[in-house]
């Protein structure tokens, strides 16, 4: 269903891509009101994210690999948050620039601390990390490349949240379901696919952008 939605979405750039930049009113659907502000709760919960990969690594290498209530919170609270911080953004009306950027940002430092472990301990492939870590070097000098052209930071899109919670899927399955292999299996394959038609979803949004189209 996910992933439906995501090959719709692209459709609907594309045609776009063909239509006068004049007939492009906005690619994120209508206008947001996006502040300068640095200190809102919603940037303040996107910050916390980041905080707490390495207790979890900690936490967990010195219970001799269990997990404990401790890590189980943790985590709940990173997958809170991960959704609570764009929710007290749009109810609180505080959609900033920062948060723009520190959002994808916390989600991919956070990721980039536990896939290390995990990758560490053996239980998720070294291909699979470094394959990760370039598809999200590029999105970000995309991103810095659009910051420097256009002057703001362009929102993240509807595939690459969705690869997010896939990637997420796949790192808790393989943390808390060591023998479920075939379950990682499915997930890895499902990140992988994910992973690309959300990178073709960014390079054709920053086509787009360069050509002048309006966003958020």
């Amino acid at each position: 269903m996910a992933i439906a939605s995501v090959a719709e979405d692209s459709k609907d750039l594309e045609r776009s891509l063909d239509l006068p930049m004049s007939d492009v009113i906005n690619i994120d659907g209508k206008k947001v009101l996006v502040k300068d502000a640095i200190f809102t709760w919603s940037n303040f919960i996107s910050l916390s994210r980041v905080l707490i990969g390495i207790p979890i690594v900690l936490l967990h290498f010195h219970n001799g690999l269990q997990v404990d209530a401790w890590i189980l919170a943790l985590i709940a609270y990173a997958i809170l948050s991960d959704y609570l911080d764009g929710l007290v953004a749009r109810l609180t009306r505080e959609i900033s620039e920062l948060g723009k950027i520190l959002d994808p940002i916390a989600d991919k430092l956070l990721a980039f601390i536990l896939f290390v472990y995990t990758v560490w301990l053996g239980w998720i492939p070294l291909w699979f990390f470094l394959l990760g870590v370039v598809r999200d070097l590029l999105i970000m000098l995309g991103s810095y490349y659009i910051k420097k052209v256009r002057g703001k930071v362009a929102m993240s899109t509807l595939s690459g949240k969705i690869s997010v919670n896939v990637l997420a899927a796949y790192w808790i399955a393989v943390f808390f379901f060591r023998d479920a292999q075939e379950v990682h299996s499915v997930f890895m394959i499902g990140s992988l696919v994910m992973m690309a038609i959300s990178f073709v979803a960014y390079f054709r949004r920053y086509q787009m952008i360069l050509r002048g189209a309006e966003f958020n």
